[in-house]
């Protein structure tokens, strides 16, 4: 058993971090982006489709949408109306539409109608921020230029401690920045999609399986998370009820 230092220093840190990336490397051994595309141009509209959405949804929506539409010049030239009525059960629906359209639109005019491969111009297109730029980057590109923080990655990266200046599991900016000091960068875009399966299939939000969980022995949380999970239901469930009466 690795034993966690209450005070640990930034070689333990690495240390530990190398031996959670290892023990993902043998969890899921092919662990990839759960989105389904053929090009990069379709991974970066389904991405900006999945904000505070499923994959599970997007890859609905998705083939229906890129049947016709998977092209630059087929989604910018496509009706607005049609492209929200495709896009419907995203969520969002009408700002997304915009933002695809813009996207491909910019891509036209800006880029020679190809996805432009430096973050610093991905970050130009409408609908695109710095994790969706990172997703194309290390999926589409093979490029390990950051770590996508999505809600898992944040959450399990706060209950590993693989972060330490972040307020909370939504410090994106942080937490990105302290994966990237204590993870080599040839594993960044690897070790985002290893979290998010370790999320959805071990460590979920609602009940981590912490006795079943082979980071447990690497996890300062190990046992907590799952008192932390329990109180937070609870919690909802009681506020709930309050609400409920008071209406």
């Amino acid at each position: 058993m690795h034993k966690i230092s209450p005070k640990e220093n930034e070689t333990g840190r690495k240390k530990r971090a190398g031996l959670i990336l290892k023990e993902l490397r043998k969890l899921y051994p092919d662990a990839d982006c759960a989105l389904h595309y053929r090009s990069p141009f379709q991974l970066l509209i389904a991405t900006i489709l999945s904000a505070q959405s499923t994959d599970e949804t997007i890859n609905k929506i998705t083939p229906v949408l890129f049947a016709k539409h998977g092209t630059p010049k087929a989604l910018a030239a496509a009706s607005r109306e049609k492209i929200e009525e495709l896009i419907h059960a995203s969520g969002f629906f009408r700002q997304k539409a915009k933002s695809i359209q813009g996207a491909a639109q910019a891509i036209l005019d800006d880029f020679g109608g190809k996805v432009p491969e430096t973050i610093e111009d991905l970050i130009t297109l409408p609908g695109v921020a710095r994790k969706t730029a990172n997703v194309v980057m290390g999926t589409a590109f093979g490029k390990n230029v950051g770590v996508v923080v999505d809600t898992h990655v944040g959450r399990l990266s706060t209950l590993l401690a693989m972060t330490w200046r972040s307020k909370d599991t939504k410090d994106a900016v942080k937490i990105e920045r302290d994966l990237m000091e204590v993870i080599p960068q040839q594993h960044w875009t690897y070790l985002s999609h290893a979290l998010i399966f370790h999320g959805r299939q071990v460590c979920s939000a609602r009940k981590p399986d912490c006795e079943n969980c082979s980071l447990a022995n690497l996890c300062p949380s190990a046992g907590i998370a799952e008192s932390l999970a329990i109180n937070t239901k609870t919690q909802a469930t009681t506020k709930k009820a309050k609400k409920s009466k008071s209406a």
